[in-house]
């Protein structure tokens, strides 16, 4: 059997299997414990399901409060992501993603040099930020302390 692992941004709140079972209209099964702990999640589909407790908890964390592998899959899924740490205000991150870029495109005598007889030239993905003077950086680079903060947030 694979293994999978995921990465989602939900929306949630602390509800028993009872509250969930009587917010259904649904009848409490006799073989299931109506004060079982657990949680009413809502996905951004607007699909409303209920996960047990311990469950929830070992798959999910507050999105202020994500290590930098899980910012990492937020910018692959096309989110803005930030440090709650950073000094400087309004600053974020963002993924270019790689693509196709057309010679007529592009005005940098430099990149034009790269091109050489091509007439397109495929460019991978960038991480780019917004600075704090809102200026845009390509090829943002982590910190070692970036890279270990569970700090970050989805903007």
């Amino acid at each position: 059997m694979k293994q999978y692992i995921g990465t989602k941004l939900i929306k949630a709140h602390p509800q028993t299997l009872g509250e969930y079972n009587l917010s259904k209209g649904w009848t409490i099964p006799a073989n299931e414990d109506p004060n079982t702990k657990g949680y009413r999640v809502e996905y951004s589909d607007s699909y409303i399901s209920w996960s047990p407790k311990d469950a929830f908890e070992e798959a999910y964390r507050v999105y202020h409060n994500m290590t930098f592998g899980l910012a990492i899959e937020a910018l692959k899924k096309g989110l803005k992501v930030a440090r709650t740490g950073w000094n400087g205000k309004n600053m974020y991150l963002w993924l270019l993603p790689e693509a196709e870029v057309k010679k007529e495109w592009v005005k940098d005598p430099m990149l034009l040099e790269v091109f050489g007889d091509k007439d397109t030239l495929f460019c991978l993905g960038s991480i780019r930020m917004k600075t704090a003077d809102g200026s845009i950086l390509t090829g943002w680079l982590a910190s070692q302390s970036d890279i270990l903060a569970e700090d970050w947030t989805i903007i």
